[in-house]
């Protein structure tokens, strides 16, 4: 088995890559039902790391999902997150970083404003069933999000765990490939393919209702099917769909997704400050605490900066329509 050992000034200690094409043990199609390449984000080669200061317990644990009614009549709240970290803990393909991210991004999120009661967070060290990242849970969690939203309501979806490809069905895919992520129980329920998650998470939402996404892992660069893409320099860098799926996969509610590398790359777990992290998460958090008030291209510019030059993902900035990456990014 192949590991390259990097040093990054930035991601402190220790990044430990595992190549999936250099190991029996890789996460290929037969691990990961009906996918072309399926590592997440390649396994740590240490288990010491230490946990996240925020144990599981001081983390929102719904007894149900959706916890919150969102119709016309009894809407609460105009505020909703949901946030997953998936380790896979025990078995073939775990993972480290996942869990200490989301409790990474809630811990960030609150600072900024966010309220805990308004937050779902599925961990796959949860107490709670209905905590766990389930697909049925994670669907349940994003028809929450976005259930009875309206004009000027501000939603936050983030997702840390394995990703990959499988072909596409419906014509969609420049590349013939959608992309897809991976519940806990993937095995059993299978994966979560980009046409669902665009379709609940982003179809239903009404022009001016702003739904940011943060994807850490792996081929997730278009992983929410958002039509337009765009480089660090805030360029266009083209039409991420086909011709004929471009008026149905574009919206005019305002969603953006960051993803951690593209469709055809790898995200990396790392180690910082002595913990277990995605290096994408942790980017992402770093280059808003530097920089509270920065511009769409400045934010994918910031994040390359804090990657590079010890990582060769990419970050991807989508958007559901054509957006000035001059403006002020905002969540």
């Amino acid at each position: 088995m192949l590991r390259l050992l990097l040093h990054s000034p930035n991601l402190a200690d220790t990044t430990v890559l595992r190549r999936a094409h250099m190991s029996n043990s890789s996460r290929h199609s037969h691990d990961l039902p009906a996918v072309t390449t399926t590592h997440r984000r390649p396994q740590l080669q240490s288990s010491s790391s230490r946990l996240s200061s925020i144990p599981s317990s001081a983390l929102p644990q719904p007894s149900s999902i959706p916890r919150i009614s969102c119709t016309q009549s009894a809407r609460v709240v105009d505020v909703r997150s949901v946030w997953i970290g998936i380790n896979y803990q025990g078995q073939s393909h775990e993972l480290r970083g996942c869990i200490n991210d989301a409790k990474h991004v809630f811990s960030f999120l609150v600072r900024r404003g966010y309220h805990p009661e308004d937050i779902v967070v599925l961990t796959d060290d949860s107490p709670n069933p209905r905590g766990r990242p389930t697909r049925q849970n994670i669907i349940d969690a994003m028809h929450w999000l976005v259930q009875g939203a309206r004009t000027h309501d501000a939603l936050f979806f983030h997702y840390s765990g394995h990703g990959g490809q499988t072909p596409d069905l419906d014509g969609d895919e420049p590349d013939g490939y959608d992309e897809t992520i991976y519940p806990v129980d993937y095995k059993r329920a299978g994966h979560i393919v980009d046409d669902e998650m665009h379709n609940i998470m982003v179809k239903p939402l009404p022009e001016g209702c702003r739904l940011t996404a943060v994807f850490d892992s792996c081929h997730s660069g278009t992983v929410l099917d958002l039509p337009y893409m765009y480089d660090h320099h805030g360029r266009l860098k083209g039409v991420q769909v086909t011709g004929r799926a471009l008026v149905r996969k574009t919206t005019h509610a305002d969603v953006i997704s960051l993803s951690g590398c593209k469709d055809g790359q790898t995200s990396a777990d790392t180690f910082a400050d002595g913990m277990a992290v995605g290096a994408a998460s942790h980017a992402f958090i770093k280059a808003f605490e530097m920089h509270p008030n920065q511009s769409y291209r400045e934010i994918m510019r910031n994040i390359r900066v804090i990657l590079n030059p010890k990582f060769s993902q990419k970050p991807q900035l989508g958007s559901s329509h054509p957006i000035d990456t001059g403006l002020k990014f905002i969540m």
